[in-house]
């Protein structure tokens, strides 16, 4: 049985579309105007289902050789392909979660990670 998602892969085939309503189920709530797929919904069907698999197979590139019939250098190459597509997204330990994460781990008080948090503050704003 096909699912939702499938049937509109299907239908759209490779051509861009845009998501023009979005209703939350549970509430009946609808917000319309035009939504950006996030990046992984931008791939076709055929490389979701493989990100699937190799998410599935913990990144075992010897279990996507079995399970899809190919060597590796096919398996890295369509790897490589889908990467491409994907925005890396950094993230970065900002200067105020530092006192957050010594807080976190006992190695300050909750006073000295105060003190820090607004000295970091004041230096940020002046």
């Amino acid at each position: 049985m096909a699912h939702d998602w499938e049937k509109l892969t299907q239908l759209v085939g490779d051509q861009a579309f845009v998501i023009e309503r979005v209703r939350i189920s549970d509430s009946g709530i609808a917000i319309e105007g035009p939504f950006d797929l996030p990046p992984l919904a931008r791939l076709g069907g055929d490389d979701q289902v493989f990100l699937a698999a190799f998410v599935r197979s913990h990144g075992n590139i010897k279990r996507m050789e079995e399970w899809f019939g190919v060597s590796y250098p096919t398996i890295k190459n369509r790897l490589n392909r889908i990467a491409a597509q994907l925005e890396f997204v950094e993230t970065r330990t900002t200067e105020l979660s530092k006192p957050l994460d010594q807080l976190a781990a006992g190695e300050i008080t909750v006073t000295e990670a105060t003190r820090a948090l607004s000295e970091r503050r004041s230096r940020s704003t002046s």
